[in-house]
């Protein structure tokens, strides 16, 4: 194989990974406005903690999200690390979000009278076993387990532009 064949190579799985990213987050985007209506969203990290040591069977799916200025609040990441270790150990698929922004737009956290929402955890609950089947659900599903694969335990994924 000559270099500009590998480099090829390269840059054809580069393009298949951002369309795989792009999928995982047009899916995140539909499951998130589906999970809303239905009323299947707990938002919050303090929220989410309590739901996941209540209630870990009733949860199908988890959404770390944090921005640049996150990165150093020790806190949160520690959280994170928690959080990430208990959805590992009960089989909760997970995804890391690297912004809050487009999050808020779409569950509707905008209001400047209202007190702005912890959005940095967001778990989907399914709360009968069988009654909630979601397309996107299972895109999600499918894209986690193709990461792991690639042993990324934890994929980050972008959600599109609104």
């Amino acid at each position: 194989m000559t270099l500009e064949e590998m480099h090829g190579l390269d840059n054809a799985i580069e393009s298949t990974n951002s369309d795989r990213m792009q999928c995982a987050g047009k899916a995140l985007e539909e499951l998130l406005v589906s999970a809303q209506s239905q009323e299947c969203l707990t938002v919050g990290v303090y929220e989410s903690a309590k739901l996941m040591n209540a209630d870990p069977d009733s949860v199908a799916f988890c959404v770390l999200a944090a921005d640049e200025d996150d990165e150093g609040d020790i806190a949160l990441q520690i959280h994170f690390t928690l959080i990430q270790a208990f959805c590992c150990e009960n089989d909760i698929d997970i995804v890391r979000l690297n912004d809050i922004k487009p999050l808020a737009d779409i569950l509707g956290n905008t209001e400047e009278a209202e007190e702005p929402k912890d959005l940095h955890c967001i778990l989907i609950t399914n709360p009968n076993q069988n009654a909630w089947k979601d397309a996107a659900l299972e895109k999600l599903h499918v894209f986690c387990e193709e990461s792991r694969a690639s042993n990324e335990w934890v994929p980050s994924i972008t959600l599109p532009e609104r």
